[in-house]
């Protein structure tokens, strides 16, 4: 098995020429629609459908009235063409009163940007440090070929929570790969995670996304939120039409 990590959104249009079909691609968008996705599945969603633009989210409302509208530019609710999307990319926001048995839309800056650049691969799974447990049990049941770990970023420079959760996943994957079958791109992101694991808060201080919620008093907590482990134990798919689900 072959364990690989990407770290910025630069390297997305590699991607596109890479043969993935025996890959499982597990994105991380930790601050915060990664997170977001699990905590919404954990409190009873059926699915949420990622985009990458807004009109596509629109033009999907126009057909299905029903579904909800989440996501964000530039940390905030989207409001366009005369519309206010239901949700944010507030975790905590995705509560069971709101979501419970919802389609959820949902367009973020890098997140589904992220998770659409994967679309070639045999398995697409989004994670957080909310769901890590869960998906390493899951990868390692099904025993892929090769594993690459995803990482959002910000903007298009890398985001050190996701090098961090990234870390943390290969620490727990690290004993199922032979010699010789991680690059350095491993090496780096678990030894990120080792030098911030006792402290992951203080270490979200060096995050620009950390520090943009931080600032503003509405959706600060959402950063000690997203640290939290393994609180939605669920693995949250993506399937071969592009809608998440648990499972």
């Amino acid at each position: 098995m072959k364990l690989e990590v990407l770290f910025t959104p630069a390297e997305f249009a590699t991607l596109a020429s890479r043969d993935l079909r025996e890959t499982a691609c597990v994105v991380f968008d930790v601050l915060r629609a990664t997170s977001t996705f699990a905590t919404a599945l954990h409190n009873g969603a059926k699915e949420i459908i990622p985009v990458c633009e807004i009109s596509e989210a629109l033009e999907i409302r126009k057909s299905r009235p029903e579904v909800l509208l989440g996501g964000e530019r530039d940390g905030v609710k989207i409001s366009a063409d005369g519309i206010d999307f239901d949700l944010g990319n507030s975790p905590r926001e995705y509560t069971r009163e709101k979501v419970r048995d919802k389609t959820i839309v949902s367009t973020t800056t890098n997140g589904t940007r992220a998770l659409h650049a994967c679309a070639g691969a045999k398995t697409v799974l989004a994670a957080s440090f909310l769901n890590l447990g869960a998906t390493a049990e899951f990868l390692r049941w099904k025993k892929f070929a090769a594993i690459l770990l995803v990482c959002a970023g910000t903007g298009e420079n890398a985001a050190l929570e996701d090098t961090l959760a990234a870390g943390a996943l290969c620490e727990i994957l690290s004993g199922g790969f032979g010699a010789g079958a991680n690059p350095a791109s491993v090496e780096t992101a678990r030894r990120a995670y080792a030098q911030a694991k006792s402290n992951l808060a203080g270490a979200m201080r060096d995050s620009d996304n950390a520090r943009r919620l931080l600032a503003n008093p509405a959706l600060r907590d959402d950063v000690a939120f997203c640290l939290q482990r393994d609180i939605c134990p669920l693995v949250a798919r993506m399937d071969a039409n592009g809608a998440i689900q648990s499972g």
